[in-house]
């Protein structure tokens, strides 16, 4: 970490970047990819163990299980797109869901500590998915003509504007929405990731120059961030899902 002349180690875009330790295939793995790898066996992982083998009285993996899978059904998908809608597509918002939490979680696991959707690959990636969903989806319930129409917001009620104003939402559905689904996500975990860093080196930095105090309230910073970030993980999980969930109720909907 450069020091910028003043013995500070200052964190900034080098904290985001990590050398790779093994290629395979031609591909260099670092510790990022490693991360998102981990995570995916952990979600799988807990939902097998959870239902693979239900039970009628369910077990206290299972009752976990169901409810992380119930908050997302019920809270989420039932309350944005409505039981008969939203029901079929359940199993993909619990899998983003858990995801994206997972993901998030490294950030204050001793020895990770990284959020994986700090990098904007990762989040760019599941956004996608969700747009690869919606849209296709529009067209084919509405058909070819009906789907522009839902995604412009064409009306002829508007009278004049009404070319306007399927310019601007073409522009902000077909674009601006995916662009801003996935930075949503990478710049709360990316800002979150470096204040931690910031606090953390601090704390270390002011201990080494017995500047004990400072160190003290830097230490405690450090906590509260984390503590704070543990909330924020959540909440841009649920955040990510709910407007995934919206985008396809919009796709769904009679009506832009």
């Amino acid at each position: 970490m450069s020091d910028n002349g003043c013995g500070f180690p200052a964190p900034g875009l080098h904290s985001f970047l990590f050398k790779p330790f093994a290629t395979v295939g031609g591909l260099e793995l670092n510790k990022v990819m490693l991360l998102a790898v981990i995570t995916t066996l952990v979600v799988v992982t807990f939902f097998y163990a959870a239902f693979g083998k239900a039970k009628v009285v369910p077990g206290k993996l299972q009752m976990m299980g169901e409810a992380g899978y119930d908050f997302v059904r019920r809270g989420i998908v039932y309350e944005t797109m409505g039981k008969k809608d939203g029901e079929k597509y359940v199993p993909l918002m619990v899998s983003l869901f858990f995801f994206i939490w997972i993901m998030n979680i490294w950030s204050v696991i001793p020895l990770t500590q990284f959020p994986v959707a700090s990098v904007i690959a990762y989040p760019a990636v599941l956004a996608a998915v969700v747009y690869l969903v919606w849209v296709p989806l529009t067209f084919k319930k509405h058909g070819f003509v009906g789907g522009w129409k839902n995604i412009t917001g064409y009306d002829n009620s508007l009278g004049p504007i009404k070319w306007l104003v399927s310019a601007i939402e073409l522009f902000s559905n077909l674009l601006v929405r995916p662009f801003t689904h996935a930075v949503r996500l990478f710049a709360n975990m990316f800002a979150g990731h470096l204040m931690l860093v910031m606090f953390t080196v601090a704390s270390w930095y002011l201990l080494n120059s017995f500047l004990i105090p400072a160190a003290g309230v830097s230490f405690v910073m450090t906590m509260a961030m984390i503590v704070f970030e543990l909330f924020v993980q959540a909440v841009q999980a649920y955040v990510f899902v709910l407007l995934a969930c919206s985008y396809i109720q919009g796709a769904l909907a009679e009506h832009h």
